[in-house]
């Protein structure tokens, strides 16, 4: 059976963006993302594709959207969640990296959650919902200080719904 696993950042009012931009810079949670999702399908909104601006390298890219006819060079275009999934289907795990709406439809199906805290706040227009602690159980958690190169504290935090 597939794996469907989110990969998020939020800050400390569970802001993940802002005008279709990210709103903070941590190389490290970069790089943490790389090689979490590398060699594997990634599912994306349209919008979250278009701020990215291109395809990822060393993964199969998978845009859903609504609008009929849409092409990305280097991506796959899907209208919905389900059709992305089916084209996955033979996969062992599938990462789905947002936006807001995308990650609304997928948290019901998912299985893991790799979620990054960024200890600021900040104003936002895109959100992530909360976990309902009775569907998920935190497996891992690694709290990181400033550095030279990430000018935030940040946690990586690996949550795993709850089994029936």
């Amino acid at each position: 059976m597939i794996s469907i696993s989110l990969v998020v950042a939020i800050s400390s009012n569970r802001a993940i963006g802002k005008d279709n931009q990210l709103l903070w810079h941590l190389p490290a949670d970069l790089k943490h993302f790389k090689q979490l999702t590398s060699g594997h399908t990634i599912l994306m909104g349209r919008k979250t594709f278009e701020s990215i601006g291109k395809p990822l390298p060393n993964r199969r890219n998978i845009v859903i959207s609504r609008q009929e006819a849409l092409f990305f060079s280097g991506a796959e275009v899907v209208s919905s969640l389900e059709k992305a999934l089916e084209l996955t289907k033979d996969e062992k795990e599938v990462f789905i990296i947002g936006g807001a709406e995308i990650y609304q439809l997928a948290l019901p199906i998912a299985t893991t959650i790799y979620l990054t805290e960024v200890e600021a706040t900040y104003e936002a227009d895109a959100f992530f919902p909360v976990l309902p602690d009775d569907e998920w159980k935190l497996l891992h958690k690694a709290a990181h200080s400033p550095d030279e190169k990430n000018n935030l504290p940040y946690t990586f935090c690996v949550f795993q719904r709850k089994s029936e």
